[in-house]
């Protein structure tokens, strides 16, 4: 099937509000299932960028299952945890994901990406290039920013600090606020990307600083925080749906289709593909969705089928499990006592350290 064209926006237009508006998410099958799929076929159109709506009326309806619904990414800020996934669910957790909570949100469409620059102040995006934002742990959101006409969502998110942070996404989106998402400018025209590839990923690397990652192993680093970047050749040109820094200064991960998984040590300058072996020796064929970092330094990747990476030298080597139930996961984090919360197909899922359901190792 061939790409749909993307008509670009205007770079540079700057847009806001200052008024308290609403919430929103991403669709059916993402990150989680197949993110390759879902983004060929969704019909992509671009226009000029809109202030939220602060049209109270839609909100994600209220559900006693939502934690078992699909869900895409999952924070970790101290003491709380906060997911978020379809129909505009965000959820959060104060003892290790036992219970849930499901916050008000001003959205029903599907969330791709959360991330928390403290305990405080964190940042959700998903379809409709809609940015949600909340300043009390997840507890209550509201929309800063969506474009309905331009039909792409954003599927990642990532803040310097509580004024300065990016979004990209869908043909190349790469938005910039200065002012903590108060406004949102298209500085998509700062990377060359003429093919308007998909980016799907978004992080800092340790004293080096932002790469982003997309569809076809297009890879983008910026040594300036955001403001330049530099288009590289990678090592691999099929979709990459995560990266990754580790610990180590210049090092970073990247992962994608069929098992890929590449390390680099000097900024993404030159790589190293990591073998992945199952527990039958053969090599691992299922797509890798969503890494994080651990408190205790070791690394965690997750994908289709179940599987679950993980590594205790900053990404040079991985064990890997596949958990029996085979559903797709899309995001991972830590809970205070070591064990793992997993995120995707089935909501949320409570695991030991290696990936194995409680009680199951």
């Amino acid at each position: 099937m061939s790409e749909p064209v993307m008509r670009r926006t205007q770079a540079g237009r700057v847009v806001g509000s200052s008024r308290a508006p609403a919430l929103r998410v991403h669709s059916p099958i993402a990150k989680a299932l197949s993110l390759c799929s879902v983004l060929s076929v969704l019909m992509f159109t671009s226009a000029p960028l809109q202030a939220a709506s602060d049209d109270a009326s839609h909100y994600s309806v209220a559900s006693a299952k939502a934690q078992h619904s699909l869900l895409l990414d999952v924070a970790s800020l101290g003491k709380r945890l906060v997911t978020v996934g379809d129909r505009g669910h965000i959820l959060y957790s104060d003892d290790n994901g036992a219970n849930w909570v499901q916050a008000k949100v001003p959205t029903k469409q599907m969330l791709t990406a959360v991330f928390f620059i403290d305990d405080s102040h964190g940042w959700a995006v998903g379809h409709d290039a809609q940015i949600l934002a909340s300043t009390d742990g997840g507890a209550t959101w509201v929309k800063q920013f969506e474009d309905l006409e331009r039909e792409a969502p954003l599927l990642d998110v990532w803040f310097k600090d509580r004024n300065n942070g990016y979004a990209v996404g869908a043909y190349g989106a790469l938005l910039e606020t200065t002012d903590g998402g108060a406004n949102w400018e298209d500085v998509s025209d700062r990377m060359d990307n003429e093919d308007a590839y998909h980016l799907n990923a978004l992080v800092e690397v340790k004293d080096s600083g932002l790469f982003a990652v997309g569809e076809q192993g297009a890879m983008f680093r910026s040594a300036d925080w955001g403001q330049t970047w530099e288009t590289l050749e990678g090592p691999y040109a099929g979709s990459l749906f995560g990266a990754l820094g580790t610990d180590e200064a210049g090092t970073l991960l990247v992962y994608g289709l069929r098992g890929h998984l590449f390390r680099s040590a000097d900024f993404g300058t030159t790589w190293q593909a990591i073998s992945l072996n199952t527990a039958n020796n053969g090599p691992l064929e299922f797509g890798l969705a969503d890494g994080n970092r651990l408190v205790d330094g070791s690394i965690v990747v997750v994908g289709h089928g179940g599987t679950v990476l993980k590594s205790t030298d900053n990404g040079r080597t991985f064990n890997v499990t596949n958990r029996a139930d085979r559903l797709s996961l899309a995001g991972v984090a830590a809970m205070e006592n070591g064990n793992l919360i997993l995120v995707g197909q089935g909501g949320v899922h409570a695991a030991a350290p290696t990936g194995a359901d409680l009680g199951q190792q």
